[in-house]
């Protein structure tokens, strides 16, 4: 279920689900810029989307740590704001540094982060997690939660359910979980809403993609706490002092999470056309039917 699809198909998907999407009147003017590090200079923030902008699966894109050591010296803040939820914090920190990636703990706000935070407000429940079985559940595990396989009795026994990581997902487990919440009604969280994410071998199926799926079958109402919704652009400006929303800057390749829920929050924007989700495509047909405009367009950082 994991396998790579289209990007048109990705980004027809995106289109069909945008009225569940935040509500944003701001539209961007769409400049576009022949070097990132131009566009820098009326923000304190910087905010990167990871994967498509600074990465693509597990490879660096050429330059990105460059740029980031760049910023720093220019007196820039910068943080990674990402819709990444299958790994614990630590992996992800791993990662970026044999990437060449300096970030502090502080820098790095993740979908995950801002799942455990919701959570953490809910009733103690028995969750039932998607995610791959033979990964590192993290702090995951000391919710008491049982990743979900191939058991119906495991779906029927949750008390609510987490979307966290769509690898390894299958038809079978989908249907397992759509019938169980046909059949009873509980919370549903999904750490990671984006549909798809840039990987060596093209676009991933992510957790959005299933959670919209569970919507369609069942009618479920199901929060997402990561881009565009809110809960990760406010677990990100609590970590910084009092800042102007004017004077942040994001940085992302999707027009549908990255763009938009940056602009509902009041964010300057840049799209990152060369490596992401719109790589291939038409950027100024895709801008133009999504009613979506960033305010800058650039390559790559």
């Amino acid at each position: 279920m994991s396998a790579a699809i289209d990007p048109a198909r990705a980004l027809a998907e995106y289109q069909r689900l945008r009225p569940r999407l935040p509500a944003c009147d701001t539209q961007g003017a769409g400049r576009v810029a022949a070097r990132f590090l131009d566009i820098v200079a009326p923000y304190d923030l910087i905010l990167f989307d990871a994967y498509g902008v600074l990465n693509v699966g597990e490879t660096a894109i050429d330059g990105a740590a460059q740029t980031i050591a760049a910023l720093r010296d220019m007196g820039k803040s910068v943080m990674v704001v990402s819709n990444s939820a299958a790994y614990p914090k630590a992996h992800m920190m791993d990662r970026y540094a044999r990437l060449g990636f300096d970030f502090t703990l502080d820098e790095v706000v993740t979908s995950r982060e801002a799942l455990l935070h919701h959570v953490a407000q809910e009733p103690t429940r028995h969750w039932g997690v998607m995610l791959n079985p033979d990964k590192d559940m993290g702090e995951i595990a000391d919710l008491g939660a049982t990743v979900l396989a191939d058991d119906p009795a495991v779906y029927d026994r949750a008390e609510g359910f987490l979307l966290v990581g769509a690898d390894g997902w299958t038809a079978a487990r989908q249907e397992m979980l759509e019938a169980s919440l046909a059949r009873h009604s509980r919370p549903v969280f999904v750490g990671n809403p984006d549909l798809v994410a840039p990987r060596e071998d093209g676009l991933s199926l992510e957790p959005g993609w299933f959670a919209h799926g569970l919507i369609d079958a069942t009618g479920a109402s199901v929060h997402f706490c990561g881009k565009p919704f809110p809960d990760i652009f406010d677990l990100a400006l609590a970590r910084c002092s009092a800042i102007d929303p004017a004077r942040v800057l994001m940085v992302g390749d999707t027009l549908h999470t990255d763009i938009l829920g940056s602009a509902q929050a009041g964010f300057a924007t840049a799209l990152v056309t060369g490596h992401g989700s719109l790589l291939g495509l038409d950027v100024s047909a895709a801008i133009k039917d999504s009613g979506i405009a960033p305010d800058y367009i650039v390559s790559k950082i």
